[in-house]
């Protein structure tokens, strides 16, 4: 439960049934192979659920081309700081991937943020999907020093909106889209038209008990960032 104990679990090496599919990767932090879990139907998903698995978090690519993201991250994670300027933050983010004609889709994390993906088509690296990231949030930065922040310490970044360009790494993870969070009133990081991203907005408008009401008159809005990707030399 919410307030009860929990923990991210990564290595399921004999810990899930022989049906489950699983992905080997060398850990350098470790020093030792890790078996992920691969959740690819519909099977998977209800094992983990059956386990209590809340938050659902992989990688930004998947098992067929797993040295290459699906999609470029943005995360805006604010500390000390309200929901409104997260969303100015996000609209300047807009602004910027717009007039470099850049297509993005924005989602709440579910708890305080948000998220903006940019889709990459498994055509680029992760360094190369980084550096995409760390260029977009520089100018942001530069265009609205006095709310953001590109600094990782949390202590060099109070009362600001943290510009966190630095999960676009392999092995990163981020509640998914559709993901429940552990937060009050069940949560759900749901992505979200730009048009929506506006003064009034909050991450709590978006929980288990609305969402599917949601789905089934918009359908799933975050579906093209799996689809082409942008050109990045372009």
């Amino acid at each position: 439960g919410i307030n009860g104990m929990s923990f991210y679990q990564k290595n399921v090496e004999g810990k899930v049934p022989d049906w489950a599919e699983t992905f080997e990767e060398f850990s350098e932090s470790t020093n030792e192979n890790v078996y992920y879990f691969v959740c690819k139907d519909e099977a998977s998903l209800v094992y983990m659920a059956n386990l209590g698995c809340i938050e659902m978090n992989p990688w930004h690519s998947t098992i067929r081309k797993p040295d290459n993201p699906d999609y470029c991250l943005i995360d805006l994670d604010p500390h000390e700081i309200g929901f409104d300027k997260v969303i100015e933050t996000a609209q300047a983010v807009k602004g910027v991937l717009d007039q470099l004609k850049i297509p993005s889709w924005c989602k709440t994390s579910g708890a305080t943020g948000l998220h903006i993906c940019i889709p990459l088509g498994a055509k680029y690296n992760y360094d190369q999907s980084r550096q995409l990231a760390e260029l977009l949030v520089n100018i942001v930065h530069h265009e609205i020093p006095a709310i953001t922040s590109v600094e990782r310490s949390p202590s060099k970044r109070r009362r600001k909106v943290y510009l966190d360009f630095l999960q676009n790494r392999k092995g990163q993870t981020i509640a998914c889209v559709y993901s429940a969070r552990p937060k009050p009133g069940a949560t759900v990081s749901t992505p979200l038209f730009w048009e929506e991203v506006k003064k009034g907005l909050s991450p709590q408008n978006f929980t288990i008990k609305n969402l599917f009401a949601r789905l089934k008159a918009e359908g799933d809005i975050f579906k093209p960032v799996y689809e082409k990707g942008i050109d990045l030399k372009k």
